[in-house]
C-alpha cells in the first residue's frame, strides 16, 4: 500500500491559510475521491475540502482550530498501489512556496491589508506573520502591534497561535487592573480604539444566544466600515413600469426555456454596470492617501441565508453580460450561497455592491459599505403609485410602478455630486428600458 499526503488546497486568490473547523472523517475511515473530508474557514467563507484520492484516512496531521497555510500537509491517505520505497508519503499537491505567498499579498493589497497589517506603534522589527484569527482576537481585546510583538508563540517558527492569544488575554486580564489608563493610551495611540463594551443585564426568561462565526465576522466588518468610511446616503425614486410590464410578459416563457425564474435583480445589476461605465470614479478603493481605480466591474449581490446571516457573492465583469447571462449567474450564485457551496474566489474582488431590501418588503434603506469598496446601492420594493405622466395630448394621472434607490457612499472620496449623479443615472437606465427587448 502507498500513502499520499493531502495538503491544504488553494481556496482563492489572496487566501494563504485557513482554520480547521471540523473533521468530517476520522482516522481509519474509508474515503472516496472528491468526498468531503473536513470543513475549513477562511476570512471570506466556510467551505468543505474534498479528498484528493480514494483510500483510507490513515492519519490526521492537524487539529480542529489549527490555522494551516496553503500547501501545508493536513492528512495522510493510504491508497492502492506500490510504495515509493522510502517510507515517506507522496505529496499530492506541491506546497505553496514562500515566494508564492508574497506574490498573493502583493497582487491584492487592498483585500489583504486588513489581514496582514497592523498600525506600526513602536512594534518595528516584528516580522512575524499573524493569522486572521490571531489579529481578530488582538483587535477585539485592544492589543496593539507593539504588545502583540511581546507575546511568545508556541507555533512553528515562533508563530502566535489561538491558544497563545487566549492564554495571554487571560493573564492580561488579571494584570490589567494594575495598569494605568495613560499607559494604555500611549501604547496604542495610533491604533483604532476598541468599541466600548456595554454592560447588559439578563432577566428571568431571557435567552442567551451565542453568535456563530459568520455573525461575528459580519458584526466586526460592519463596525469597521462605519469607523473607516464617513457614510452619506442619497435617494432617488425610479419609475420601473416598463421593466415590470416586460417581465410580466416574458417570465413564464423564460422559465420554460431556461428552467429558472427571471427576477428583477438582473435589471438592477445591468443598470448599475452601465452607470459605473459612465462614472468610473465610483468603482474605486482607498489605500491610505491613494485611490485605486478598478479596471473590472465586479458587482456583489447581497444574499440572505436561511440562518439569517448575509453573504455577498460577486458577479465578475458584470458589464460584459446580457440580461440572460446576468440572470443565470445570479440564480447560480444565490442558490449555491444558500447551501454553503460557494468558493472563496466567488466572494472576493467585488468593486461595487447591490442589496435588494425590497425583497423583504422594505421601500428603502441606508446600507453599509463593503470595505474596501466606496459605495453600495439598496433597491427598495416596487409599489404602484399615482403619478403625473406627460403625453402628447397633455399631462395625465396614471398608475405607475415605482421604487426607491438608496445610494450610500464614502464621503472621503465620493462627494454628493458624484454620489447623487450616479444613482440618478442608474434610475435613468431603469426608466429607459426598451419594451421591445428580446431575451
Amino acid at each position: 500500500m502507498a500513502t499520499v499526503e493531502m495538503v491544504m488546497p488553494k481556496m482563492g486568490e489572496s487566501i494563504i491559510e485557513g482554520t480547521i473547523l471540523t473533521w468530517l472523517k476520522s482516522e481509519g475511515d474509508a474515503i472516496e475521491q472528491d468526498e468531503s473530508v473536513l470543513e475549513v474557514a477562511t476570512d471570506k467563507v466556510d467551505t468543505e475540502v474534498p479528498a484528493t484520492h480514494a483510500g483510507t484516512l490513515k492519519q490526521i496531521l492537524v487539529k480542529e482550530g489549527d490555522v494551516v497555510a496553503v500547501g501545508a500537509p493536513i492528512a495522510i491517505i493510504e491508497v492502492e498501489g506500490e510504495s515509493n520505497g522510502t517510507g515517506a508519503p507522496v505529496t499530492s499537491t506541491a506546497p505553496a512556496p514562500k515566494e508564492k505567498k508574497e506574490e498573493l499579498l502583493a497582487a491584492a493589497p487592498s483585500q489583504t491589508s486588513t489581514i496582514v497589517t497592523q498600525p506600526d506603534d513602536s512594534g518595528a522589527g516584528d516580522d512575524r506573520f499573524y493569522s486572521p484569527l490571531v489579529l481578530s482576537i488582538a483587535k477585539e481585546e485592544g492589543i496593539s502591534k507593539s504588545e502583540l510583538a511581546t507575546i511568545t508563540g508556541s507555533g512553528k517558527s515562533g508563530r502566535v497561535t489561538k491558544n497563545d492569544m487566549l492564554a495571554y488575554v487571560k493573564q492580561r486580564g488579571t494584570a490589567s487592573q494594575a495598569t494605568s489608563q495613560p499607559e494604555q493610551a500611549a501604547s496604542s495611540k495610533q491604533a483604532i480604539a476598541p468599541a466600548p463594551k456595554v454592560s447588559v443585564s439578563v432577566n428571568a426568561g431571557d435567552e442567551i444566544i451565542e453568535m456563530d462565526r459568520m455573525r461575528k465576522m459580519i458584526a466586526e466588518r460592519m463596525v469597521d466600515s462605519k469607523r473607516i468610511s464617513p457614510h452619506v446616503t442619497s435617494f432617488v425614486e425610479a419609475d420601473v413600469t416598463n421593466i415590470v410590464l416586460w417581465r410580466n410578459k416574458v417570465k413564464n416563457g423564460y422559465k420554460q426555456k431556461h428552467g429558472e425564474p427571471l427576477t428583477f435583480t438582473p435589471f438592477f445589476i445591468e443598470a448599475v454596470a452601465k452607470a459605473i461605465q459612465d462614472f468610473p470614479m465610483i468603482n474605486i478603493s482607498v489605500d491610505g492617501d491613494k485611490i485605486i481605480k478598478r479596471k473590472n466591474i465586479n458587482v456583489g449581490v447581497a444574499v440572505a441565508l436561511p440562518s439569517g446571516n448575509l453573504i455577498v457573492p460577486v458577479i465578475r465583469n458584470a458589464d460584459q453580460l446580457n440580461l440572460t447571462g446576468l440572470s443565470k449567474k445570479i440564480n447560480d450564485l444565490a442558490g449555491r450561497a444558500r447551501i454553503n457551496k460557494l468558493s472563496p474566489d466567488e466572494l472576493s474582488s467585488g468593486t461595487y455592491t447591490v442589496s435588494n431590501v425590497g425583497s423583504f418588503g422594505n421601500v428603502m434603506g441606508t446600507p453599509i459599505i463593503m470595505q474596501p469598496q466606496v459605495a453600495i446601492l439598496a433597491v427598495g420594493a416596487i409599489t404602484k403609485k399615482p403619478a403625473v405622466v406627460e403625453t402628447p395630448t397633455g399631462d395625465v394621472i396614471a398608475v405607475r410602478h415605482k421604487m426607491f434607490l438608496s445610494h450610500s457612499y464614502d464621503h472621503r472620496v465620493v462627494d454628493g455630486s458624484l454620489g447623487g449623479q450616479f444613482v440618478r443615472r442608474v434610475a435613468d437606465y431603469l426608466e429607459a428600458f426598451d419594451l421591445d427587448t428580446n431575451i
